[in-house]
């Protein structure tokens, strides 16, 4: 059997290692991290890649249809620069590298609140400015004690919580997966949950935290039903003076209502996202709640460490020599999670040739579509059964005819879901 060629398209900055060990998979690797917008899809036709490794590049359906792609992936967690839908209506796999950033927004996240707590980007702006004011920069409330509000319970926020449980602080939560509060076994998550001072609270709904949160750190993904979450109305239960921290996605949040709680409430707030930020690395930008007192930001650097990016670029490699060495995809995330089929035909049958093709050929003069199927061989290779999922159902008299027009089928069921 000759090796399978892959030729890989890489479309932003990606890590030495990455690029070396995508060559060393055997893939031919294109590497033009300036690439976007026409250029992407003028080079997707003239490269013929069969996979897209992208990170804050824009994926359309345009530049799809440029090329002959097979897969995206997306060198880090979201996916939100890619039209997955699109990319699902092409049966082209996008596949990501979760959890492989979280330890470094997590540590983001930390001095971003301590940042807060202590003014520190003010200390050193005062010091710059040749002042000396201990005594105003002194007043800091601290951490320990307090209570941290969590929305969203994912991979970073999971390393926040067990970092905020070593600066002894309390946890309130919200996730949409913690549909039975009492329930929730936090020790899986690597959270002491007895013989601490400090406790852990779940919340039914994002401002029930919110009333709780000493800090408010959001952490959650943008869809629709997330999309301008951390509205007014949120922000109102948010006692005067607390702290809000977002490191997700910028449109998570009412940013013109964010502004007036800062005016209004003293809200003091830190953002390493933004509405309408650059897609280059350097260029103007303006925010105006970056001009307000109390906020501090930081340039979308959450993932941006050496070791979050080493092993976004390992998970990357093993993403793309799975796919080349086996046809699977790793962390694929357009799959549907639950196929469309309504009937479910097991054929178990002898391991000969051309079984399969008149099950699919009667299938097919009957109207039924194949959605999905399996064929498992047993051992020595003499039998096989096959699960062959179809958008309709069989007649008595055709599961008869498909029977008796091979020998070498020994049985048929029929299952309707």
């Amino acid at each position: 059997m000759g090796v399978r060629h892959v030729r890989v398209l890489v479309a932003d900055p990606f890590e030495s290692s990455g690029l070396a060990g995508l060559t060393a998979a055997g893939c031919e690797v294109i590497a033009d991290p300036g690439l976007s917008g026409d250029a992407l899809g003028v080079a997707l036709a003239e490269t013929a890649a069969e996979v897209l490794v992208v990170r804050s590049t824009k994926v359309t359906a345009a530049i799809m249809d440029a090329g002959h792609l097979a897969l995206v992936v997306r060198a880090g967690a979201g996916y939100n620069t890619i039209d997955v839908t699109a990319a699902s209506a092409r049966g082209i796999y996008v596949s990501n590298c979760p959890g492989k950033n979280s330890i470094a927004v997590a540590e983001l996240v930390f001095g971003l609140m301590i940042g807060l707590d202590r003014r520190i980007p003010d200390n050193v702006d005062a010091l710059r400015a040749g002042h000396w004011d201990k005594t105003e920069f002194a007043k800091a409330r601290g951490l320990y004690g307090r209570t941290l509000g969590l929305l969203g319970f994912g991979n970073i926020a999971q390393e926040v919580a067990r970092r905020a449980q070593a600066f002894g602080m309390d946890l309130a939560i919200w996730a949409r997966r913690f549909e039975s509060p009492g329930s929730v076994d936090f020790a899986r998550y690597g959270l002491e949950v007895s013989g601490r001072e400090s406790h852990i609270a779940v919340a039914a709904t994002p401002a029930e935290v919110a009333a709780q949160a000493d800090i408010l750190s959001i952490h959650l993904a943008l869809g629709p039903e997330t999309s301008g979450l951390v509205d007014a109305a949120l922000l109102a239960e948010l006692r005067p003076g607390a702290m809000l921290i977002n490191t997700s996605r910028a449109e998570v949040v009412d940013h013109d209502a964010l502004a007036a709680a800062v005016r209004d409430r003293g809200l003091r707030v830190a953002l390493d996202v933004h509405p309408d930020e650059p897609s280059t690395g350097s260029a103007d930008f303006s925010e105006p709640l970056m001009a307000l007192p109390g906020v501090y930001g930081t340039h979308h650097i959450g993932a941006s460490t050496e070791q979050a990016q080493e092993a976004i670029a390992a998970e990357t490699v093993r993403i793309v020599r799975t796919f080349k060495e086996t046809g699977r995809v790793p962390n694929v995330v357009n799959l549907a999670r639950r196929t469309p089929a309504t009937h479910l035909l097991v054929v178990r049958h002898r391991n000969r040739p051309g079984v399969l093709a008149h099950v699919f050929d009667r299938l097919r003069a009957e109207g039924i579509n194949v959605l999905e199927t399996e064929n498992v061989i047993f051992e020595d290779a003499e039998a096989a059964v096959a699960r062959i999922n179809m958008d309709g159902p069989l007649s008595e008299a055709q599961v008869a005819a498909l029977s008796e027009g091979n020998e070498n089928i020994v049985s048929l069921q029929l299952v309707a879901f």
